[in-house]
């Protein structure tokens, strides 16, 4: 098991501390959310936590992705802990519900959702640079 633990995390993997991650844990977040992504990109990581690919993606994604501050604000949901908020950014922006699953938003609309190995730090870093 330490193998695939090396691989995937072990199954509590939890986002790095030091990464600027803002927990999604309310539902009126989204409302603030929605209302941020009008000045920056608002980017969410949507995780389950019992899941390996999951776990894999979340690493990738913090080792790969080199957020700007000014930028972009960084959202982590726990979907397992956080379903109903799950259902509610599916909802508001009108995509379906996956996990692992990136979505970066401006302007009140998705412009990247990815999920499970389609997630690309580079052209995510490429639409942000765009702008």
């Amino acid at each position: 098991m330490a193998f695939f633990n090396s691989i995937f995390g072990s199954k509590d993997s939890i986002p790095k501390e030091n990464f600027p991650w803002v927990s999604l844990n309310q539902t009126e977040q989204v409302n603030q959310l929605t209302q941020e992504s009008k000045t920056r990109y608002v980017l969410i990581f949507k995780h389950s936590t019992r899941c390996g690919i999951s776990r894999f993606s979340l690493q990738n994604f913090e080792s790969d992705f080199t957020p700007d501050p000014s930028k972009v604000s960084l959202y982590f949901l726990d979907i397992l802990n956080h379903r109903a908020i799950s259902n509610e950014i599916a909802s508001r922006f009108d995509v379906v519900h996956q996990s692992p699953q990136v979505l970066l938003i401006k302007d009140s609309n998705v412009i990247y959702t990815e999920s499970h190995g389609h997630i690309s730090t580079q052209e995510i870093q490429n639409l942000i640079q765009e702008h």
